[in-house]
C-alpha cells in the first residue's frame, strides 16, 4: 500500500505555517530557545548517512536541494543573530530582508561541503543559545522594523526561528522518509 500523495503545501510546510499569538509566556521562550539549542543536532541528524546524489534531491518538486536547505539555514541564522544583536543594541533598528532563493543559487553553495554548513550552524547556535539565555524578559519586548514585515518584537522574532529551524529539518526528514532513505 502507498501513501496517499503529499499536497504542494504540506511538502512545502511540513510543520505547519509559522503562526504567533505573542507575547511568548516564559515556558514558551525557554521552549523557543532549547528549540534553537537543538538546531544543529536536528540537521546532522537528518542528513546522516545521505549519499552525495540524495544531498542533491529537492524536498519537493521545485523545492530546493538537501544541499541548498543545508546552506541556508545557517545563512539565515546568521541574519537571525545579527537581529537579536541589533535590537539589542540599537532603538528600533530597521533590518534588510534578503533574497534567500537567489542566495541558495550562489556558486559557493555548489561548491562548498555540507559539512562546513553544518560546522558553522554549530558554532552560530552556542553563541546565539548564549546570547538568548543571558537576555531579560525586557529585552524580547523591544522592537526592530523588518524591511518587508514591519514592526516585530524580539519575542515574535525567538519563535520565528525555532519554527524556521524545525521547518527546514522536516523538510529532509519527511523527504527521507517519503523516499525509505533509512
Amino acid at each position: 500500500m502507498t501513501a496517499p500523495a503529499q499536497g504542494v503545501s504540506e511538502l512545502q510546510y511540513p510543520i505547519g505555517k509559522f503562526s504567533y499569538s505573542g507575547p511568548l509566556t516564559a515556558d514558551q521562550r525557554a521552549q523557543c530557545i532549547d528549540d534553537i539549542a537543538a538546531a544543529p543536532k536536528n540537521f546532522r541528524a537528518a542528513v546522516k548517512g545521505l549519499s552525495p546524489d540524495q544531498i542533491e534531491t529537492p524536498y519537493r518538486d521545485g523545492g530546493w536541494s538537501v544541499r541548498q536547505v543545508l546552506h541556508h539555514v545557517p545563512e539565515s541564522h546568521m541574519n537571525a543573530f545579527l537581529r537579536f544583536k541589533w535590537a539589542l543594541t540599537e532603538d528600533q533598528p530597521t533590518i534588510k530582508a534578503y533574497k534567500e532563493n537567489e542566495w541558495a543559487k550562489t556558486p559557493d553553495v555548489a561548491k562548498t561541503p555540507v559539512e562546513a554548513s553544518l560546522t558553522l550552524l554549530d558554532a552560530l547556535h552556542e553563541r546565539w543559545v548564549n546570547l538568548l539565555r543571558s537576555m531579560s524578559p525586557a529585552d524580547f519586548e523591544r522592537k526592530l522594523i523588518h524591511s518587508e514585515n514591519g514592526e516585530m518584537t524580539v519575542d515574535k522574532l525567538l519563535a520565528l526561528y525555532a519554527w524556521h529551524g524545525k521547518h527546514h529539518a522536516a523538510h529532509i526528514t519527511s523527504l527521507r522518509k517519503r523516499k525509505g532513505w533509512n
